[in-house]
């Protein structure tokens, strides 16, 4: 659902560049969209003041202030803040996004554009034990996907079950590397503990090592 709001907010600062600094698109850096590290700082963050600089001839801050200026208003940002080391970082408007949604035109028209939503919940990492917070995750999902469906949204879950990635990767370093056990010395431990919780145990201490 955050896909349309990087396109709009692509299309505003190719009209901005070009209006404001005289750059054609093709002239124009790429918009790199990021996140910042803390919801406090901004939902998105544009560091495109430090692409311009140097073309420009000024310093990121204030190419920075100046497109905060130039982009607002910008239909589903709340407001635009230039920081003082030269990025954009931009407020999502939750209310506007949530009225949007909860229009009854917008699930005909998402029905005819042909379109569909995907939501991907539960999503469990098999190397660690199931907990609350795996349960609590599933009842949001599964209550999204409901009220969707109950719209006229045509939707499509996806549980995505991580038994090959880097957390199970992490699990064997341990008992490898850490513990310094084979296959056979695994097996003794699954048969005689629980299994999900010292596997718990044992990628914290990876990650801590």
């Amino acid at each position: 659902m955050i896909l349309p709001a990087h396109d709009a907010l692509r299309t505003r600062v190719a009209d901005v560049l070009q209006a404001q600094y005289g750059l054609a698109p093709a002239d124009q850096p790429p918009v790199v969209i990021a996140y910042p590290p803390s919801r406090a700082l901004g939902d998105l963050a544009l560091p495109l003041a430090f692409e311009l600089a140097r073309r420009l001839r000024k310093a990121p801050k204030a190419i920075a202030q100046e497109l905060a200026q130039a982009l607002a208003p910008l239909r589903g940002i709340a407001r635009i803040e230039a920081t003082a080391n030269g990025y954009l970082n931009l407020f999502l408007d939750r209310r506007s996004f949530l009225e949007t949604r909860l229009d009854p035109a917008f699930a005909v028209r998402a029905g005819a554009a042909g379109g569909k939503t995907i939501v991907e919940h539960t999503a469990i990492n098999p190397n660690k034990a199931a907990h609350i917070g795996h349960l609590r995750n599933a009842a949001l999902g599964d209550t999204l996907v409901r009220v969707l469906r109950f719209r006229g949204v045509p939707v499509e879950v996806q549980n995505y079950i991580d038994d090959t990635g880097v957390q199970v990767a992490d699990v064997v370093v341990g008992f490898t590397e850490l513990e310094g056990l084979d296959v056979a010395g695994v097996q003794r431990i699954a048969e005689s503990t629980r299994f999900d919780y010292y596997c718990w145990d044992l990628y914290a201490q990876v990650t801590e090592w």
